[in-house]
């Protein structure tokens, strides 16, 4: 069984700052974008920043900062955001579909609409090593809204999910995470 949980020990945003590093050290080796904001690492040793982790039996397969956000930068209407998504390298594919189930569900229980989440990536996006990612992204039900400046002005793809309850998915994935933050204005 999965579990989202809101990261509650030094231990486990430890790790999550470690599979920050991972990420970004796989991308970098690989050719693709990565964040330039170098402390990402501390936002998730950050008790304060209500980070959330995906874990398998006990091994934290991906991390996020979910956010509440009024309205967005790019678009207007509440929504859940999630802030600075990074999975362990390898296992990519299967973690993002279980978020993506978990972040509609989510979203919708908080009564929120939607689901926004930015990735790295360069215009044209057809072009971009990131397009195969982005592709597999929008099979599992994410609308591409286009491209522009992320939350740290870097340039990214824009992603949007519909909020939908599930509510057999609670025998799948438990849910532990805390009421998200308000997202920086």
């Amino acid at each position: 069984m999965y579990e989202m949980r809101t990261l509650g020990t030094d231990a486990e945003r430890d790790e999550a700052a470690a599979l920050v590093q991972d990420r970004q050290s796989w991308l970098s080796q690989r050719g693709l974008p990565v964040p330039a904001r170098a402390d990402i690492p501390a936002l998730f040793r950050d008790p304060q920043s209500a980070a959330a982790g995906l874990f398998e039996d006990g091994l934290l397969l991906a991390c996020t900062i979910p956010q509440y956000a009024s309205r967005h930068g790019w678009d207007q209407g509440p929504c859940l955001f999630l802030s600075c998504f990074h999975t362990l390298p390898g296992r990519s594919d299967n973690t993002v579909r279980l978020i993506t189930l978990w972040a509609s569900d989510f979203a919708a229980r908080l009564g929120l609409p939607l689901v926004r989440a930015e990735v790295l990536a360069r215009d044209p996006l057809h072009g971009d090593p990131i397009a195969p990612f982005l592709r597999r992204v929008i099979d599992m039900g994410w609308n591409l809204r286009g491209t522009g400046a992320g939350q740290q002005s870097e340039p990214v793809a824009r992603l949007e999910l519909i909020a939908e309850r599930r509510p057999g998915l609670k025998a799948l994935i438990g849910c532990q995470v805390h009421t998200p933050q308000p997202a920086p204005a």
